[in-house]
């Protein structure tokens, strides 16, 4: 005789006891050799769905339905439902972790994201909501056949809707170590230091310029800085203390590498920009991996130069690597977020790259980007909650 499979579903308004009165109406029916095969639960705004999947040899609908009732499950507006069901098949493919993010995410956004992993052969298993604020947040698990023809057409709708969306293999390397590497101008801070010193020197627009000829890729970097770097000539070293004093970090810095330390993940900084300038701030936010440039200084004052080899695009990915090996993490679980042209090798190594705030040329360049101005964001890539970050 094969076995009965039923679904077994409580519903209504959450109360104290009822877990305990299903899963205790299900025990007494041990003997009729019931097993207990899946359980799922959901509570929003104090209403309750409960499900339990169960089979056994004897077990009939009525039965199970007269045992749940004589346990008086029922009552006080929640109801219990039982259906027979065929046992479940799996889904042919591996789960993926797709994060959906936006000011606000509406019920439209949602649509288009259900409707094209419907069209891709693949099927939502579970949705989580990470967060309501400052940003909406969904992480779902979906499970699919064919990842690249779902990542593609994900990856178009997020574009057409206005979502941020990142696609990653689902798998216990969420819960392991993760190494967190930032760029710092335009990504940890809000400002792009070599500006703040170009202001200094009375060379604001020259340095501003070169910046953004660089920013966009259609420098060198390396040859930028040298540029820029030699317009700073003569400038007292005194100076680099009053640019620290202006420096404003992103709003959710500081709570992005605070929650990365109490979890257990390593927040780490490489920059084109001047370790004298960043140093103080990175040891102040506990941040002990970091790499920058360094400026030459001769008593006293700028020379226009920078010591050794400068930290350039190939660089801040060299960088990347050396910090994995120390931290003792492989690549596919480091995260990396820039802005810049000269992120983009940093971000094509990470197992995760994030473009933040960037230019359309970095975004090509890497695995999701953030157009949201909070740095925090960035935790719910890694499947962390707002509950979790306001309880860290």
């Amino acid at each position: 005789m094969s076995r009965s499979t039923f679904l077994v579903t409580v519903s209504g308004p959450d109360r104290i006891g009822v877990g305990a009165e299903l899963f205790n109406a299900l025990h007494s029916l041990e003997g009729e050799d019931v097993r207990l095969m899946d359980v799922a639960q959901i509570t929003i705004r104090g209403t309750l769905v409960l499900c339990c999947e169960v089979s056994a040899d004897a077990l009939t609908h009525d039965s199970l339905m007269a045992t749940l009732h004589e346990r008086s499950i029922e009552g006080e507006g929640i109801t219990v439902h039982v259906q027979e069901v065929t046992p479940k098949d799996e889904v042919d493919g591996r789960r993926l972790l797709v994060t959906l993010l936006a000011p606000v995410i509406a019920a439209g956004q949602l649509e288009s994201v259900f409707h094209a992993i419907a069209s891709s052969g693949a099927t939502c298993e579970r949705i989580v909501h990470l967060a309501s604020y400052p940003v909406d947040c969904y992480e779902l698990i979906v499970i699919g056949p064919d990842h690249a023809v779902l990542r593609e057409s994900l990856t178009l709708v997020a574009k057409e809707s206005g979502l941020d969306l990142a696609v990653q293999r689902a798998g216990l390397h969420r819960r392991a170590k993760h190494l967190v590497v930032m760029d710092a101008d335009s990504t940890l801070l809000q400002d792009e230091v070599i500006d703040l010193l170009g202001e200094a020197s009375g060379r604001a627009a020259d340095v501003s310029a070169i910046t953004k000829s660089a920013m966009n890729g259609e420098i060198d970097f390396a040859e930028a800085l040298r540029r820029r770097v030699a317009l700073l000539a003569g400038l007292p070293a005194s100076v680099l203390e009053d640019v620290r004093a202006k420096l404003r970090l992103t709003p959710g810095a500081r709570t992005l590498v605070r929650t990365l330390q109490r979890l257990g993940y390593v927040p780490a900084v490489v920059s084109g920009g001047f370790v004298e300038v960043l140093g103080p701030l990175l040891v102040e936010l506990g941040v002990t991996h970091f790499e920058a440039n360094q400026l030459e200084i001769v008593d006293g004052v700028l020379t226009g130069r920078v010591v050794g080899e400068i930290l350039d695009r190939a660089g801040k990915a060299r960088a990347l690597r050396h910090f994995a090996d120390v931290v003792g993490v492989p690549l596919e679980q480091t995260v990396a977020v820039g802005d810049g042209a000269n992120d983009i090798d940093m971000l094509s190594v990470a197992g995760l790259g994030i473009a933040f705030n960037a230019k359309a040329l970095v975004q090509e360049h890497a695995d999701t980007a953030l157009s949201v101005p909070y740095l925090d964001a960035v935790l719910y890539f890694l499947g962390i909650t707002r509950e979790e970050i306001e309880t860290v």
